[in-house]
């Protein structure tokens, strides 16, 4: 059983290292971004770099609930682990849900607008291939 419990540990682990990952990397492309586009004198620069980092945050900490969920529910499921797991996820889920709010502009249940469709920056959106003619 110890093995198991090792194991678990350090897939709970690594699945924290990958959300810190996710989190750091995600700022640092952003800026990277940022300035590539100042230099080229694009527009929409800040509102790109707020929703780039903002995705990166939001899987960052969704990988961070994972994380907590396996360690906790695999290794050490007491009562009292678990309350702390249930109100480690309430406001993981309030900071996700804000992310999304400021992001796209609405919740997370809330339809898009007619015709906007997926993609809510239309410089991200991928173009639909043309038929040959």
């Amino acid at each position: 059983m110890q093995v198991f419990q090792d194991v678990i540990e350090v897939v709970g682990r690594f699945i924290d290292a990958a959300g810190v990952v996710a989190i750091v990397a995600g700022a640092l492309l952003a800026m990277v971004f940022a300035v590539t586009r100042a230099v080229q004198r694009q527009s929409e620069i800040y509102g790109r770099f707020r929703r780039f980092l903002g995705r990166s945050i939001l899987l960052g900490l969704e990988l961070l609930v994972a994380a907590d969920i396996i360690r906790t529910v695999a290794v050490t499921p007491t009562l009292e682990s678990v309350a702390v797991l249930g109100v480690i996820v309430l406001i993981r889920t309030f900071l996700s849900f804000s992310l999304e709010l400021e992001i796209t502009g609405r919740w997370p249940w809330q339809k898009p607008p007619a015709g906007q469709g997926a993609a809510t920056d239309p410089a991200e959106a991928v173009p639909a291939e043309q038929p040959n003619s």
